[in-house]
Protein backbone atom coordinates (compact mmCIF):
# COMPACT_ATOMS: atom_id res chain seq x y z
CA UNK A 1 0.00 0.00 0.00
CA UNK A 2 1.65 3.03 -0.95
CA UNK A 3 0.07 7.03 -1.69
CA UNK A 4 1.16 7.93 -5.18
CA UNK A 5 -0.72 11.20 -6.10
CA UNK A 6 -1.32 13.92 -3.57
CA UNK A 7 -3.00 17.02 -5.12
CA UNK A 8 -3.56 19.88 -2.04
CA UNK A 9 -6.04 22.95 -2.51
CA UNK A 10 -5.97 26.01 0.33
CA UNK A 11 -4.40 23.67 2.51
CA UNK A 12 -1.67 25.60 5.53
CA UNK A 13 0.79 26.48 3.10
CA UNK A 14 -0.47 25.77 -0.25
CA UNK A 15 -2.92 27.05 -2.53
CA UNK A 16 -2.70 24.33 -4.94
CA UNK A 17 -0.31 22.01 -5.44
CA UNK A 18 0.31 18.49 -7.35
CA UNK A 19 2.50 15.64 -6.51
CA UNK A 20 3.06 12.21 -7.70
CA UNK A 21 5.51 9.98 -5.11
CA UNK A 22 7.68 7.11 -5.59
CA UNK A 23 6.99 3.74 -4.06
CA UNK A 24 9.70 3.58 -1.87
CA UNK A 25 11.81 6.97 -0.52
CA UNK A 26 10.19 10.33 -0.92
CA UNK A 27 12.61 13.06 0.67
CA UNK A 28 10.79 16.33 0.88
CA UNK A 29 14.11 19.45 0.70
CA UNK A 30 13.80 23.30 0.96
CA UNK A 31 14.21 25.86 3.49
CA UNK A 32 12.74 25.98 7.08
CA UNK A 33 9.37 27.38 7.15
CA UNK A 34 8.96 26.51 3.15
CA UNK A 35 5.78 23.85 3.41
CA UNK A 36 7.57 20.37 3.78
CA UNK A 37 6.13 20.00 7.73
CA UNK A 38 2.48 20.90 6.25
CA UNK A 39 3.08 18.41 3.13
CA UNK A 40 3.63 15.49 5.99
CA UNK A 41 0.53 16.95 7.82
CA UNK A 42 -1.51 16.72 4.69
CA UNK A 43 -0.85 12.61 4.24
CA UNK A 44 -1.16 12.31 7.78
CA UNK A 45 -4.72 13.59 7.70
CA UNK A 46 -5.92 12.06 4.55
CA UNK A 47 -4.93 8.60 6.31
CA UNK A 48 -5.95 9.39 10.15
CA UNK A 49 -8.96 11.76 9.26
CA UNK A 50 -7.36 15.20 11.21
CA UNK A 51 -4.11 16.55 11.90
CA UNK A 52 -0.79 15.20 13.59
CA UNK A 53 -0.47 18.82 14.90
CA UNK A 54 -3.48 20.46 16.07
CA UNK A 55 -6.77 19.76 17.35
CA UNK A 56 -8.81 22.30 15.08
CA UNK A 57 -9.41 21.17 11.33
CA UNK A 58 -10.03 24.99 10.53
CA UNK A 59 -6.32 25.77 11.27
CA UNK A 60 -5.50 23.63 7.68
CA UNK A 61 -7.31 26.56 6.16
CA UNK A 62 -5.05 28.49 4.06
CA UNK A 63 -4.98 32.10 5.17
CA UNK A 64 -7.72 34.39 3.35
CA UNK A 65 -9.83 31.09 2.52
CA UNK A 66 -12.89 29.54 3.37
CA UNK A 67 -12.14 25.82 2.95
CA UNK A 68 -9.18 23.26 2.01
CA UNK A 69 -9.34 20.26 0.00
CA UNK A 70 -7.12 17.17 -0.19
CA UNK A 71 -7.51 14.54 -2.69
CA UNK A 72 -4.78 11.39 -3.02
CA UNK A 73 -4.54 8.35 -4.77
CA UNK A 74 -3.71 5.14 -3.27
CA UNK A 75 -2.34 1.67 -4.40
CA UNK A 76 -3.39 -1.54 -2.78
CA UNK A 77 -3.46 -4.41 -4.03
CA UNK A 78 -3.35 -3.93 -7.46
CA UNK A 79 -5.85 -1.12 -7.28
CA UNK A 80 -6.16 2.68 -7.17
CA UNK A 81 -8.23 4.30 -4.43
CA UNK A 82 -9.12 7.76 -4.75
CA UNK A 83 -9.59 9.12 -0.60
CA UNK A 84 -10.50 13.16 -0.28
CA UNK A 85 -11.03 15.18 2.34
CA UNK A 86 -13.01 18.31 2.14
CA UNK A 87 -13.82 21.01 4.89
CA UNK A 88 -15.76 24.29 5.24
CA UNK A 89 -15.68 26.91 7.46
CA UNK A 90 -18.47 26.23 10.08
CA UNK A 91 -19.28 22.55 8.63
CA UNK A 92 -18.23 19.01 9.12
CA UNK A 93 -15.97 17.49 7.41
CA UNK A 94 -16.45 15.43 4.53
CA UNK A 95 -14.22 11.92 3.71
CA UNK A 96 -14.92 10.33 0.55
CA UNK A 97 -13.26 6.80 -0.91
CA UNK A 98 -13.76 6.35 -4.69
CA UNK A 99 -16.37 9.67 -4.63
CA UNK A 100 -18.25 7.42 -1.64
CA UNK A 101 -19.30 9.19 1.50
CA UNK A 102 -17.86 7.50 4.86
CA UNK A 103 -20.43 7.18 6.95
CA UNK A 104 -18.03 7.43 9.93
CA UNK A 105 -15.02 9.18 10.12
CA UNK A 106 -13.58 6.30 12.01
CA UNK A 107 -14.65 3.84 9.82
CA UNK A 108 -11.84 5.23 7.36
CA UNK A 109 -9.17 4.98 10.30
CA UNK A 110 -6.50 2.12 9.63
CA UNK A 111 -7.38 1.57 6.47
CA UNK A 112 -4.43 3.60 5.33
CA UNK A 113 -2.01 2.73 7.76
CA UNK A 114 0.70 5.38 9.15
CA UNK A 115 3.36 5.74 11.43
CA UNK A 116 4.89 9.42 12.03
CA UNK A 117 8.38 10.14 13.85
CA UNK A 118 9.02 13.87 14.12
CA UNK A 119 10.40 16.18 16.87
CA UNK A 120 7.48 16.57 19.28
CA UNK A 121 7.82 13.23 20.32
CA UNK A 122 10.62 13.97 23.20
CA UNK A 123 6.26 15.14 24.41
CA UNK A 124 5.79 11.54 25.52
CA UNK A 125 8.88 10.87 27.81
CA UNK A 126 8.18 15.24 29.14
CA UNK A 127 5.04 15.27 29.30
CA UNK A 128 2.16 14.09 31.71
CA UNK A 129 0.17 10.33 31.07
CA UNK A 130 -1.93 12.31 28.98
CA UNK A 131 0.56 12.59 26.13
CA UNK A 132 1.31 8.71 26.27
CA UNK A 133 -2.37 7.22 26.90
CA UNK A 134 -2.97 9.79 23.35
CA UNK A 135 0.06 7.59 21.55
CA UNK A 136 -1.10 4.28 22.36
CA UNK A 137 -4.93 5.26 21.47
CA UNK A 138 -3.66 5.82 18.33
CA UNK A 139 -2.01 2.77 17.46
CA UNK A 140 -4.84 0.85 19.21
CA UNK A 141 -7.22 2.95 16.88
CA UNK A 142 -5.69 1.94 13.53
CA UNK A 143 -5.00 -1.43 14.60
CA UNK A 144 -8.10 -2.02 16.07
CA UNK A 145 -11.89 -1.01 15.08
CA UNK A 146 -13.02 -2.49 17.51
CA UNK A 147 -11.13 -0.38 20.31
CA UNK A 148 -11.74 3.14 18.29
CA UNK A 149 -15.43 2.04 18.64
CA UNK A 150 -15.66 1.26 22.63
CA UNK A 151 -12.98 4.65 23.14
CA UNK A 152 -15.36 6.91 21.10
CA UNK A 153 -18.14 5.43 23.10
CA UNK A 154 -16.11 5.69 26.60
CA UNK A 155 -15.22 9.27 26.16
CA UNK A 156 -18.66 10.43 25.14
CA UNK A 157 -20.64 9.02 28.29
CA UNK A 158 -17.61 10.40 30.30
CA UNK A 159 -18.37 14.16 29.07
CA UNK A 160 -21.64 13.36 29.96
CA UNK A 161 -21.60 12.23 33.19
CA UNK A 162 -19.46 15.13 33.95
CA UNK A 163 -21.74 17.40 32.77
CA UNK A 164 -24.04 15.94 34.89
CA UNK A 165 -21.56 16.19 38.24
CA UNK A 166 -21.15 20.01 37.21
CA UNK A 167 -25.22 20.48 36.66
CA UNK A 168 -25.66 18.47 40.45
CA UNK A 169 -23.05 20.92 41.86
CA UNK A 170 -24.61 24.05 40.67
CA UNK A 171 -28.35 22.98 41.76
CA UNK A 172 -27.09 21.51 44.62
CA UNK A 173 -29.34 18.17 44.20
CA UNK A 174 -28.38 14.15 43.49
CA UNK A 175 -30.42 11.52 41.50
CA UNK A 176 -28.67 8.89 42.14
CA UNK A 177 -31.25 6.90 39.67
CA UNK A 178 -29.81 9.14 36.96
CA UNK A 179 -26.27 8.75 38.06
CA UNK A 180 -26.27 5.19 37.66
CA UNK A 181 -27.27 5.69 34.18
CA UNK A 182 -24.44 6.77 33.26
CA UNK A 183 -21.94 4.70 35.96
CA UNK A 184 -22.94 1.46 34.78
CA UNK A 185 -21.96 1.78 30.37
CA UNK A 186 -18.63 3.81 31.97
CA UNK A 187 -17.39 0.65 33.95
CA UNK A 188 -18.33 -1.88 31.69
CA UNK A 189 -16.91 0.01 28.87
CA UNK A 190 -13.80 0.67 31.30
CA UNK A 191 -13.59 -2.95 31.43
CA UNK A 192 -13.44 -3.81 27.69
CA UNK A 193 -10.59 -0.85 27.15
CA UNK A 194 -8.85 -2.25 29.73
CA UNK A 195 -8.61 -5.85 28.08
CA UNK A 196 -8.31 -4.02 24.33
CA UNK A 197 -4.99 -2.25 25.93
CA UNK A 198 -4.01 -5.20 28.29
CA UNK A 199 -3.88 -7.51 24.88
CA UNK A 200 -2.18 -5.05 22.70
CA UNK A 201 0.89 -4.56 25.29
CA UNK A 202 1.53 -8.15 25.58
CA UNK A 203 2.21 -8.11 21.69
CA UNK A 204 3.45 -4.26 21.74
CA UNK A 205 6.51 -4.45 24.27
CA UNK A 206 8.74 -7.21 22.72
CA UNK A 207 8.70 -5.68 19.41
CA UNK A 208 9.69 -2.78 21.48
CA UNK A 209 12.27 -4.92 23.02
CA UNK A 210 13.59 -5.89 19.91
CA UNK A 211 14.13 -2.31 18.41
CA UNK A 212 15.54 -0.68 21.39
CA UNK A 213 18.06 -3.66 20.93
CA UNK A 214 18.92 -2.86 17.74
CA UNK A 215 19.18 0.75 18.27
CA UNK A 216 21.08 1.28 21.05
CA UNK A 217 24.91 0.12 21.74
CA UNK A 218 24.25 0.18 25.46
CA UNK A 219 23.07 -3.14 27.73
CA UNK A 220 20.59 -1.63 29.85
CA UNK A 221 17.21 -3.03 30.26
CA UNK A 222 14.30 -0.61 29.34
CA UNK A 223 10.49 -1.29 29.60
CA UNK A 224 7.21 0.05 29.14
CA UNK A 225 4.58 -0.88 32.00
CA UNK A 226 1.13 -0.30 31.55
CA UNK A 227 -1.02 0.36 34.76
CA UNK A 228 -4.80 0.50 35.14
CA UNK A 229 -6.87 0.32 38.58
CA UNK A 230 -9.33 -1.30 35.92
CA UNK A 231 -7.29 -4.14 36.43
CA UNK A 232 -8.49 -4.54 40.20
CA UNK A 233 -11.38 -7.17 40.13
CA UNK A 234 -13.03 -4.28 42.98
CA UNK A 235 -12.98 -2.21 40.24
CA UNK A 236 -17.08 -1.86 39.88
CA UNK A 237 -17.64 -1.11 43.76
CA UNK A 238 -14.24 1.30 43.93
CA UNK A 239 -16.18 3.51 40.75
CA UNK A 240 -19.49 3.58 42.49
CA UNK A 241 -17.95 4.39 46.10
CA UNK A 242 -16.11 7.56 44.68
CA UNK A 243 -19.28 9.14 44.17
CA UNK A 244 -18.72 12.10 46.62
CA UNK A 245 -15.20 12.70 45.75
CA UNK A 246 -16.71 13.02 42.05
CA UNK A 247 -19.55 15.29 42.85
CA UNK A 248 -17.11 17.32 44.89
CA UNK A 249 -14.73 17.43 41.90
CA UNK A 250 -17.32 17.86 39.28
CA UNK A 251 -15.97 15.04 37.31
CA UNK A 252 -15.17 11.68 37.21
CA UNK A 253 -11.90 10.52 38.90
CA UNK A 254 -11.62 6.60 38.18
CA UNK A 255 -11.65 4.95 34.69
CA UNK A 256 -9.47 3.97 32.17
CA UNK A 257 -8.86 7.74 31.43
CA UNK A 258 -6.56 7.40 34.20
CA UNK A 259 -4.42 4.60 33.15
CA UNK A 260 -1.00 5.28 32.70
CA UNK A 261 2.40 4.01 30.70
CA UNK A 262 5.52 4.14 32.71
CA UNK A 263 8.88 4.82 30.96
CA UNK A 264 11.47 3.25 32.28
CA UNK A 265 15.11 2.09 31.62
CA UNK A 266 17.67 0.06 34.33
CA UNK A 267 14.51 0.07 36.53
CA UNK A 268 13.76 3.92 37.24
CA UNK A 269 12.09 6.74 35.47
CA UNK A 270 13.60 7.23 32.07
CA UNK A 271 11.81 11.21 31.78
CA UNK A 272 14.26 11.56 34.96
CA UNK A 273 17.36 9.19 34.24
CA UNK A 274 17.47 8.16 30.70
CA UNK A 275 20.43 10.34 29.07
CA UNK A 276 19.34 12.12 25.41
CA UNK A 277 20.25 9.43 23.57
CA UNK A 278 18.45 6.65 25.51
CA UNK A 279 15.82 8.49 25.24
CA UNK A 280 16.07 9.14 21.42
CA UNK A 281 16.52 5.16 20.85
CA UNK A 282 12.82 4.59 23.33
CA UNK A 283 11.25 7.32 21.24
CA UNK A 284 12.48 6.23 17.72
CA UNK A 285 11.73 2.16 19.28
CA UNK A 286 8.24 3.04 20.63
CA UNK A 287 7.78 4.25 16.68
CA UNK A 288 9.41 1.37 14.99
CA UNK A 289 7.16 -1.38 17.01
CA UNK A 290 4.07 0.32 16.57
CA UNK A 291 4.80 0.09 12.49
CA UNK A 292 5.61 -3.85 12.95
CA UNK A 293 2.36 -4.29 14.80
CA UNK A 294 0.31 -2.23 11.92
CA UNK A 295 2.26 -3.84 9.42
CA UNK A 296 1.31 -7.45 10.88
CA UNK A 297 -2.15 -6.79 12.13
CA UNK A 298 -3.14 -4.33 8.68
CA UNK A 299 -1.15 -7.46 6.61
CA UNK A 300 0.20 -4.22 4.43
CA UNK A 301 2.61 -2.52 5.13
CA UNK A 302 2.30 1.43 6.53
CA UNK A 303 3.70 5.11 5.24
CA UNK A 304 6.11 6.40 7.45
CA UNK A 305 6.83 9.65 8.04
CA UNK A 306 10.48 11.44 9.29
CA UNK A 307 9.91 14.77 10.05
CA UNK A 308 13.23 16.83 10.01
CA UNK A 309 15.10 13.59 11.75
CA UNK A 310 18.48 14.07 10.06
CA UNK A 311 18.89 17.15 12.78
CA UNK A 312 17.78 15.15 15.63
CA UNK A 313 19.62 11.90 15.68
CA UNK A 314 23.39 10.89 15.63
CA UNK A 315 24.94 9.13 12.64
CA UNK A 316 24.28 5.52 14.32
CA UNK A 317 20.91 6.17 14.77
CA UNK A 318 20.16 7.13 11.46
CA UNK A 319 22.31 4.55 9.61
CA UNK A 320 19.87 2.01 11.80
CA UNK A 321 17.12 3.48 10.22
CA UNK A 322 18.49 3.23 6.53
CA UNK A 323 19.46 -0.21 7.19
CA UNK A 324 15.55 -0.69 7.90
CA UNK A 325 15.22 1.33 4.32
CA UNK A 326 17.48 -0.65 2.50
CA UNK A 327 16.04 -3.93 3.56
CA UNK A 328 12.12 -2.77 2.20
CA UNK A 329 10.63 -3.69 5.37
CA UNK A 330 9.63 -0.36 5.64
CA UNK A 331 7.89 0.21 2.22
CA UNK A 332 6.99 4.27 1.30
CA UNK A 333 8.98 6.78 3.13
CA UNK A 334 9.01 10.11 3.70
CA UNK A 335 11.58 12.60 4.92
CA UNK A 336 11.87 16.22 5.11
CA UNK A 337 15.21 17.89 5.35
CA UNK A 338 16.02 21.70 5.30
CA UNK A 339 19.89 20.58 4.07
CA UNK A 340 19.71 18.69 0.41
CA UNK A 341 23.03 17.53 0.34
CA UNK A 342 23.20 16.17 3.84
CA UNK A 343 20.03 13.76 2.45
CA UNK A 344 21.72 13.27 -0.43
CA UNK A 345 24.74 11.84 1.15
CA UNK A 346 22.61 10.22 3.92
CA UNK A 347 21.02 7.95 0.77
CA UNK A 348 23.33 8.12 -2.19
CA UNK A 349 23.99 3.84 -0.99
CA UNK A 350 20.41 3.56 -0.80
CA UNK A 351 19.53 0.40 -3.78
CA UNK A 352 15.27 1.83 -3.24
CA UNK A 353 14.39 4.31 -5.61
CA UNK A 354 14.95 7.73 -3.85
CA UNK A 355 13.24 10.63 -5.18
CA UNK A 356 13.98 14.52 -4.22
CA UNK A 357 11.35 16.65 -4.15
CA UNK A 358 12.18 20.60 -3.93
CA UNK A 359 9.90 22.22 -1.67
CA UNK A 360 9.57 26.25 -1.88
CA UNK A 361 8.13 28.65 0.33
CA UNK A 362 4.79 30.55 -1.37
CA UNK A 363 4.22 33.77 -0.15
Amino acid sequence: MWLEKLHLTYFKSYEEKAFTFGERVNCLVGENGSGKTNLLDAIYFLTLTKSAFHNQDALGIRHANDFFVLDGIFHESGKNIQITCSFQRGQRKVFMADKKNYERLSDHIGLFPLVLIEPNDTDLIRDGSEERRRFFDGVLAQAAPGYLSDFLNYNKILSQRNGLLKLFAERNYLDEDLLETYNEPLIILSQRIYEHRSEFMKRFVPLFYKYYEFLSSGNELVDVIYESEVADPNFPAGFRKNRSKDLHAQRTGKGVHKDEYIFEIDGVTLRKFGSQGQQKSFLIALKLAQFELLKEEKEKTPILLLDDIFDKLDDRRIHKLIELIDTGFLGQVFITDARPERSQRILENVKADVRFFEIKKVL
